[in-house]
């Protein structure tokens, strides 16, 4: 191999590949994740599971088009120099997927900050920036068929800044949306504000790793002439799935680590009466946090879930409230 043939593959196929390990090694926590959040048996409707089996779709899709670009690369063509300077169609698929995954989880997560706040304004917001990222992410997939030399890439920044910037502003507002709701409701007992702060550092964690991604791949895009950006861009489609999988199969581990402690009598501000709720009757966090008084009740957390109004069940509340948030009975 040529010194101008190795140059090239450290380059440019180097990040690659390691963006490629990492994208394979994400798809196995995928995987892994998928097959607990089938097995715990949850009450999710089955257009959530339906969305699941999507999203896993797309993620094999996305690496097996992946794994077809670098071999072809390292592979079949090498050696050469133009071949391996220049994308695909399989590598444009890349930002395409990334995109569409990136986007579906995005406004999966804004349905889910509407029925948990009430805000139509808070859920546009979402929905307008993962719905512009998912767009132009797929138009940076078109401009790399367009401009395939990896060299003059950046003749297409503009379209490939709105889909990292749309990506991470998305990603940002979602967890402070979240974190700014939960923080507001606590209720002030004990067992359960520390089940609300446990969400929100999965939310945290799982919202922050996304976007600081997104950004370090726009950062190294516009400021290095190497591919290294790729590194992390062949991972982002991975952390999308994995953070709503995460998210999706934590209501089951919180289960775990609460169910095995005892129920224990919070104090009441009116001085200790009973709340008068039928056993197993599910009682609102954020109601409790607003609430005159404050019942005797014994805390059992069982699933990850919350629910918006102790008396009356909406149906849209009680679809998401199987899906996300702690569960809290009264006895």
């Amino acid at each position: 191999m040529s010194s101008v043939a190795v140059v090239t593959a450290q380059a440019i196929q180097g990040p690659v590949l390691a963006g490629l390990f990492l994208n394979l090694t994400l798809l196995g926590i995928s995987i892994t994740q998928t097959y607990f959040f089938f097995n715990a048996n949850t009450k999710d409707k089955p257009w959530v599971k339906k969305f699941i089996i999507f999203l896993f779709f797309m993620d094999v899709v996305n690496s097996v088009f992946d794994m077809i670009y670098v071999y072809d690369a390292l592979v079949n063509h090498n050696g050469d120099v133009v071949a391996m300077s220049s994308a695909t169609w399989s590598f444009a698929t890349d930002p395409m997927c990334t995109g569409i995954i990136g986007g579906v989880v995005q406004v999966f997560f804004g349905w889910r900050v509407k029925v948990l706040t009430g805000s139509n304004i808070a859920a546009a917001i979402i929905w307008f920036f993962g719905v512009v990222q998912c767009l132009a992410g797929i138009g940076t997939g078109i401009a790399v068929i367009i401009v395939p030399e990896f060299l003059h890439f950046q003749s297409f920044t503009p379209i490939t800044c709105v889909w990292l910037a749309g990506s991470a502003v998305c990603d940002v507002s979602i967890t402070l949306m979240l974190v700014f709701y939960l923080r507001k409701h606590k209720t002030g007992y004990q067992y359960t504000d520390d089940i609300v702060d446990r969400i929100i550092r999965l939310t945290v964690q799982t919202g922050m790793i996304t976007s600081i991604v997104a950004i370090i791949d726009m950062v190294l895009y516009l400021t290095s002439p190497k591919a290294y950006h790729l590194t992390f861009n062949f991972m982002l489609a991975k952390l999308y799935t994995n953070s709503l999988l995460s998210s999706l199969n934590a209501r089951k581990g919180w289960a775990y680590s609460t169910g095995s402690q005892p129920s224990r009598e919070m104090p009441s501000r009116s001085g200790g009466v009973s709340s008068g709720r039928r056993p197993g009757e599910v009682i609102n966090l954020s109601q409790l946090g607003n609430a005159h008084t404050r019942p005797q009740v014994f805390v059992a957390v069982e699933s990850h879930q919350v629910v918006d109004d102790p008396h009356a069940y909406d149906k849209k509340e009680v679809d998401f409230n199987q899906s996300f948030v702690p569960e809290v009975h009264a006895s």
